[in-house]
């Protein structure tokens, strides 16, 4: 055994096989730009439509320290939900394992399913042993492409299609 199979953590830094046989891959996810992109979007739209309501009827004098008061939460759920995202995802025979930036385990479990939006989004159902199904969103600009096909081919595969 490799010294990779027996840590728990999975502080992955490249697409490799654990054993001989490849029978697990640890593969480290990269910064969606596509994701940080829609989020930015996001807030922004969230921020302005705040605005226009507050001023509407506050008067814009008084909606703008409402809006900033907005805008630094959006701000702040953003960035705290971009720390929570996997950085690591470990394919196993098992199933899937998603990891966080300190090399604890967000989710595993087997893929139940999966969904697909072109070649740019994938939407992954993972059931645990014990507790409720997760869903895993992973952008292809955070993947290889060798690495989305597989994904892909996986979850088409656990949701019977």
């Amino acid at each position: 055994m490799t010294r990779q199979s027996k840590t728990p953590a999975c502080p992955a830094v490249s697409l490799e096989s654990a054993t001989p046989g490849g029978a697990s891959q640890r593969i480290t996810l990269r910064h969606s730009a596509a994701m940080c992109a829609a989020l930015g979007v996001f807030v922004l739209i969230a921020t302005w439509a705040a605005y226009t309501c507050f001023a509407s009827h506050l008067g814009a004098s008084q909606a703008a320290p409402l809006t900033l008061a907005v805008w630094a939460l959006l701000t702040l759920c953003a960035v705290k939900h971009q720390l929570a995202q996997p950085v690591a995802l470990k394919i196993g025979p098992d199933g899937l394992s998603a990891w966080n930036r300190a090399g604890g385990l967000l989710t595993q479990g087997r893929i139940a399913g999966c969904s697909q939006w072109s070649g740019r989004l994938l939407i992954l159902a993972l059931v645990p042993d014990h507790g409720r199904p997760r869903t895993l969103l992973l952008a292809a600009d955070a993947l290889s492409a060798p690495v989305f096909r597989e994904l892909a081919v996986l979850g088409r595969r656990g949701a019977g299609a």
